[in-house]
Parts: C-alpha cells; structure tokens; sequence
C-alpha cells in the first residue's frame, strides 16, 4: 500500500500523542520552591569541586560555596585538576576574601591514571582526602555555578526528609544571546524528555539522572556503590553515579533550579554545538545503529509534519495541525521557564536539526579519536 501524506502524519501524531500523555510529563517544567522541613539534625557535609582552568568562573563559585547559609558542619575542597590558568590561587583569594579560608582547602590534582576521566579523578582525590573527616555527604560542585546561598540546605533537607541517597538540583542556565534562545531551552527540553523526573524518583522506574553542577550524595550510598571508581571512566559522569546508585537500591531525587546559576556562557552557535558534541555519541553509546536511528528519529518527530505540511497543503491537515500543536504545547512550559515568549515554542524543528548536526559531529570526533572533549582532553573511550 502507498504511503500516503495520512499515513506518514499519522506516525509523529502518534509518538507526539506518547510523548503528551505518557512520558512522566517531562513537558511540565517547574522550578523547586517548596517549603522544606528542617531536619532534627544538621548532617556533616562536604563539599568537592574539581576545576580545570576555570579562572573566568572559579572566584564567584568558591565565594558562593563559602557563604552558604547552612547549620551544620560544612566545608569544602577544590581540586585543581593541572589547570594552566591560576585557577588555584583564584580559588584561594575567593575563599580569603568571603572570610571563610578554614571553611575552603585547595589540593592539587595528581596525574591522571589510565581509566579514567579528569573530573570523576579529580573528584576522586578530593573524597579520599577529607575520609578522616566522615561526612554524612558529600556536595559535589561545579567550578562554574554560582550556587544559591541556601542550594545546600534544601538540598539536605530534601534528603533528609525524604530519606534520599541522591539529591541533585540542574543549575539555571542562562538565555540571553540568539544562540542561547534558540539552543538552550531545547537543551533542557530534551534533557527532561530523556529523563523525565517522576521517573527518576520513582524506585520503580529504571531512570536514573543528576545534574553534575550539584548532587548531593549520601557517603554509605557512594561506599555502596564502590566509590567513584564505579564511574571513573564515564563521560557523563552524574548521570551514571545517579543510575549505580538507583541500582544499589538508593532514592534519588532531580530537580530545577533559577537560583544556583551557571557562569558559563554560550553566546556562539560552535560553543553550544561543542556542549552537545561532547556527550551525545556518548548518550547513544557509541553505536552507528543507534545514531542512525536516532536521526531518523529527529527527523520523524520533529520535521516530518512541517515536511507534510509544506509538500502537501490541504491534506491529512488534522493530523499534522494537531501534531505542531502537541510539538508547542510541550515546549512552551520550558520556554516560559527561561522568561521568553511563547512564540520561541515554534523553534523546536530548528532546534531539532541543530541537535542532529551536533550529534552527528559528536560520532564524527568520536571515529577520529576526539571523542568527549573537554579542557584538552579527549576523554571517551578508545575504539579498538
């Protein structure tokens, strides 16, 4: 039977049907204000932020550590991960400035050992140095948020009431630039569709996601799990503490977050194509089926209506009206998040090709060993 302009709108109608009604509603994006119970005690926390040349962004960073508005016992430990930039002494002078030098220790990196990426390293080398201190958990930190001044006493409290061995917040990225417009909502976006949060949270689920910029992890659930060297040759490094965690048996929690900002900008179409680039053949695994799926996915779910729409005017018009509709009412809630108008929801398609060209890049650097860039590094695994 000839496929027919029906026939071929009736398949992205369906999965966006899916993706409306059965995807945990990853679409409804709300940033977490809740009122939060104080816990009866105030755990030990420490927190561990490994930093490789990240002088443009380290001092507001460590000064946001060092001014938390917590209780209980809290420290923290940068790890300069062989940075060329003085981010060592930036972090330093931060730390004295806040009047909170005793609170913030700075180690410096050993050689990075086969195996293993720098930050899981890095961060590696920051738990093993505070052991005698016996934290009740660690923070792990980003060198480049700006954490809120109470990021981490709603995240203890959040793990505490709910008794959670994960607790992670996905730090507010900016958009401001055309670029950051376009690309970063729809990074998020696709973020959520991936890993829904109700899924996340539900110990039924097998979803498993963290936001590297700032998990809380309970120190039994890391023992449990081995440590970061049941990670330490990941690329995308939260996500798999999160799922070994999951795994384990332990409660993990994702949420979003205005108030703990990142200080990285993306105001150039390359530099959110190398953000992309640098994990998305790795999320696909490194498999050419995958990747070939993954496009023809894209394409599909995202322009095949438009195709229709444009190649056949007038007809199977109900089913790809209503599928761009489904397409926007999805987005529009992230787009609202990030303060623009609603019309921004209409660029998803653009967006979409955007991600595919970035993906395909990614496997490209991955095939000529250049795979998971960052800071000079080529971290993903080797092909054999």
């Amino acid at each position: 039977m000839p496929l027919t302009p029906t026939l071929l709108a009736a398949v992205p109608f369906a999965i966006w049907l899916y993706l409306f009604i059965a995807r945990g509603n990853f679409w409804q994006v709300h940033e977490d204000t809740a009122e939060l119970k104080s816990p009866k005690r105030w755990p030990r926390v420490v927190g561990i932020v490994p930093a490789r040349d990240e002088a443009e962004t380290i001092s507001r960073s460590v000064a946001s550590l060092a001014k938390q508005n917590y209780p209980g016992e809290f420290s923290v430990v940068v790890v300069d991960d062989h940075s060329s930039d003085g981010t060592a002494e930036l972090a330093r002078k931060a730390a004295d400035e806040s009047a909170a030098m005793r609170r913030v220790t700075i180690r410096s990196s050993s050689e990075l050992p086969r195996g293993w990426t720098g930050k899981v390293w890095a961060t590696n080398q920051g738990i093993a140095a505070v052991a005698d201190r016996s934290p009740e958990y660690f923070w792990l930190a980003d060198a480049d948020i700006e954490q809120a001044p109470d990021a981490l006493r709603r995240l203890v409290c959040r793990a505490e009431n709910d008794s959670l061995d994960l607790a992670s917040f996905m730090a507010f990225l900016p958009a401001k630039a055309l670029p950051e417009r376009l690309l970063v909502p729809p990074y998020l976006y696709f973020f959520l569709m991936l890993y829904p949060p109700r899924w996340v949270a539900d110990p039924r689920a097998r979803t498993a996601a963290a936001a590297g910029g700032s998990i809380l992890l309970r120190r039994e659930a890391l023992e449990r799990i081995g440590g970061m060297p049941a990670v330490r040759g990941e690329v995308i490094e939260d996500c798999a503490l999160a799922a070994a965690v999951k795994r384990s048996g332990g409660k993990i929690w994702l949420g979003l977050t205005r108030a703990s900002v990142s200080l990285r900008r993306y105001t150039r179409f390359r530099e959110i194509r190398d953000l992309i680039a640098r994990v998305a053949f790795t999320e696909l695994r490194y498999s050419v089926f995958l990747l070939l799926g993954t496009l023809a996915g894209l394409f599909v779910v995202y322009l095949l209506p438009w195709v229709i729409f444009f190649a056949y005017p007038g007809e199977a018009w109900l089913l790809v009206d209503t599928t761009a509709a489904l397409m926007a009412a999805s987005f529009v809630g992230t787009v609202k998040f990030y303060g623009l108008s609603w019309v921004w929801a209409l660029t998803l398609p653009a967006a979409a090709l955007f991600y595919a060209y970035a993906t395909c890049l990614s496997a490209v650097r991955y095939w000529l060993g250049r795979g998971g860039q960052w800071k000079g590094r080529a971290q993903a695994p080797q092909r054999h």
